[in-house]
């Protein structure tokens, strides 16, 4: 494998912050590099991430991704600096623009110029990291300032952003310190790659892509039982496409399947999921998911692995799957078959 593995997993499969940290313990044993997690309208992150971080030794951890209407900036800052002296400096900050539904449906805030509210979310969690101050002036945030009470580590957590069309990708390489999209064709994250690197440039730290962790994430499955494998996989993609907001499905259309995803939207109206699985071609699934015979996945996400700039492969799971499911899909990837 030409780059590192991060196992992305869902709190809703676990019953308990612990059981997190069991699965944390796992992947660690199997070679993962890293595990990141979610934030949605469920557990928050810390507790469990606090636990993996005890659990474990060297294995990375990050949260994948928070929203910057969710917390102010200065608690980001302190979850961030939290975990970090948690996990004895292995976590890295994720966080993304969110979306319309989480941001006025659960945090009870207007979805407002999200871009410039995360680029200045950014840029206070930084203030912090480096002078250990809230203190901005911006567009949308005006902070007097106080003090971290701690001292700041000479090594602050590095900040990932989830983005993903060309402004957001180009502000996640001027400001971020690394990238997670989703559902990209290989030639679509080739052509994002651009923009990644274009925001990059534009740094005042006049950083290159290579400073840059590129983890893209993929959810999948591997099952001997591979038309089973594939159903799973599809019925997951096709529901992100179709029923997650418009910015998967407007991405994907973008990367040449507009035709694809329209018919996955108007299934969607109905409710019909059996109708949405039913219009995701082969081709495309297998340009957007690795799922099937534990090779086809390992060599799924080797060639993505393979692609110039991406440094990590974020493996996450697709809906319905069973623990054995999962067992076989961590241990194909990272070669434990």
């Amino acid at each position: 494998m030409n780059a590192e593995l991060d196992l992305l997993i869902g709190l809703n499969d676990y019953e308990r912050p612990q059981d997190v940290a069991d699965r944390a313990v796992q992947a660690e044993e199997l070679g993962f590099d890293r595990i990141t997690t979610g934030e949605t309208t469920g557990w928050n992150i810390v507790p469990p991430l606090t636990l993996a971080a005890d659990r474990t030794d060297e294995l990375g951890l990050s949260n994948d991704v928070v929203s910057p209407y969710g917390r102010s900036p200065a608690m980001l800052a302190q979850t961030a600096l939290t975990l970090h002296d948690a996990s004895d400096g292995r976590f890295r900050l994720g966080i993304g623009p969110s979306s319309p539904a989480i941001t006025e449906r659960w945090h009870g805030a207007e979805f407002d110029r999200p871009l410039r509210r995360t680029r200045e979310t950014i840029e206070i969690i930084r203030n912090v990291f480096e002078t250990g101050s809230t203190a901005y002036e911006g567009d949308i945030f005006d902070i007097p300032g106080l003090d971290y009470e701690r001292d700041v580590p000479d090594t602050p957590p590095a900040i990932d952003v989830a983005t993903l069309g060309p402004k957001a990708t180009e502000m996640a390489g001027r400001f971020g310190d690394g990238w997670a999209p989703q559902l990209f064709t290989a030639d679509g994250l080739r052509d994002r790659l651009e923009d990644l690197e274009r925001g990059a440039e534009l740094a005042d730290t006049g950083k290159s892509l290579d400073d840059l962790r590129v983890a893209p994430i993929v959810r999948g499955v591997a099952s001997e039982d591979r038309e089973r494998a594939r159903e799973l996989a599809r019925s997951t993609t096709a529901f992100m496409l179709g029923a997650y907001g418009p910015y998967y499905g407007d991405s994907v259309a973008e990367q040449g399947y507009e035709d694809v995803v329209s018919e996955i939207r108007a299934a969607w109206e109905d409710r019909d999921t059996d109708a949405m699985a039913a219009a995701l071609p082969d081709d495309v699934l297998d340009d957007l998911a690795p799922a099937g015979t534990p090779e086809e996945v390992r060599e799924w996400v080797e060639a993505y692995a393979d692609i110039d700039g991406v440094d990590a492969v974020r493996v996450g799971f697709v809906r319905g799957v069973s623990e054995e499911d999962k067992v076989t899909t961590m241990e194909a990837v990272t070669g434990a078959l």
